[in-house]
């Protein structure tokens, strides 16, 4: 592997310039695609939504782990392979949300109309509105599937070494599986409110905590040769803050600013979303407070006023304070397993940052 030329900053953990790194990666990737496309008289708007969709709003958590479990592990420096693999866990990232957004019928991401909305306004012309709907949400799909392939390209021309792919592939592989295992619990659970906190827990390891936190953390570490008790440590760590970060992600969903979130606060409740959230308000309803939520929760047409209401009712039970106190408990467990663990302290330093970022966020 080359090493990147940029200074990698304290301990090669410079947030901003590693993401600055990510993004002039999927930039050249994506200009490169397109000017393949052009050649070839295909459509170009296919890179352009995907850059498009990259460049607004993005935290790049994964590809911050993936280079932090690679200091974790004792790399050093910021070698541009590194670098790619990071970035092709964003591009990975990229087909979750398009995908994601299909399924939920959601309006804008990051602030913006969704990858369907978009495509759908592309293409209008000269096509009644239901129909161009139709035909942006299956554009939204192949834009995706594009996403997908491409998210795999580029970790396979990164110029890791065989080993470092050998280590990788089953983890890569492992975390595509969980992810899709955790959309499609999501989906099914999705309607159909119930008390069952543990399946909401399920949805939550599976489709945040493992995806988001754990098998980032456990790529960067595998680049750099971690060994088992690495990854066990790091999976101490990443599983709990993973669950508070989808734990804070169902409070937004419904009780977030729209303006901070680039979300609505109705989609989630009006899919039903089955969350930690509607499970313990279920729990600890009352029959008619029972009976209301099973009749407001996956309305499709649920307005302010009924979302407003749901809300009030939520409260009334304590499923937010429940939800919150279940965000402290796992943030400690995050923190005592770095305190805990074979983590170097720089690295240890900057994990407890994004835990605490994580799980105070607002967006």
């Amino acid at each position: 592997m080359t090493t990147s030329t940029v200074p990698a900053g304290h301990h090669g953990l410079d947030s901003d310039r590693i993401r600055a790194e990510v993004d002039a990666v999927l930039d050249a990737f994506l200009r490169h695609k397109a000017r393949t496309a052009a050649g070839r008289n295909l459509p170009t708007e296919v890179t352009t939504v995907l850059r498009d969709f990259l460049a607004v709003g993005g935290k790049r958590i994964r590809p911050l782990l993936c280079v932090t479990g690679w200091h974790a592990a004792g790399g050093r420096n910021r070698p541009h392979a590194l670098v790619q693999a990071a970035a092709s866990l964003e591009m990975f990232h990229a087909f979750c949300l398009i995908h994601d957004d299909i399924m939920d019928n959601s309006a804008t991401r990051r602030g913006q109309p969704a990858v369907h909305r978009t495509l759908a306004s592309h293409h209008r012309q000269g096509r009644t509105t239901p129909a161009a709907d139709r035909l942006g949400k299956s554009a939204a799909v192949l834009v995706g599937d594009f996403a997908l392939a491409w998210s795999d390209e580029l970790l396979h021309t990164a110029g890791l070494d065989t080993r470092q792919l050998s280590d990788v592939l089953p983890l890569v592989d492992a975390m595509r599986t969980e992810v899709i295992y955790g959309q499609y619990l999501d989906v099914t659970a999705a309607g159909a409110p119930t008390d069952d906190v543990e399946r909401a827990l399920a949805i939550c390891r599976y489709k945040t905590a493992k995806y988001t936190i754990e098998r980032p953390l456990h790529i960067g570490a595998a680049l750099a040769g971690a060994d088992q008790g690495l990854l066990d440590a790091l999976s101490a760590f990443a599983l709990p803050l993973g669950e508070a970060f989808q734990l804070r992600d169902d409070l937004l969903g419904v009780f977030g600013d729209p303006r901070q979130t680039g979300k609505p606060t109705l989609d989630d409740l009006r899919d039903g979303k089955h969350t930690v959230l509607i499970a313990h308000a279920m729990r600890h309803a009352d029959d008619t407070q029972r009976q209301i939520l099973r009749t407001l929760l996956g309305n499709p047409h649920l307005d302010e006023s009924a979302a407003d209401r749901l809300r009030r009712l939520l409260t009334a039970v304590g499923a937010p304070a429940a939800v919150e106190d279940m965000i402290r408990e796992r943030h400690d467990a995050a923190r005592r397993a770095v305190e805990s663990g074979p983590i170097p302290s720089g690295t240890a330093a900057l994990l407890l940052d994004m835990a605490r970022q994580a799980t105070a966020r607002t967006t």
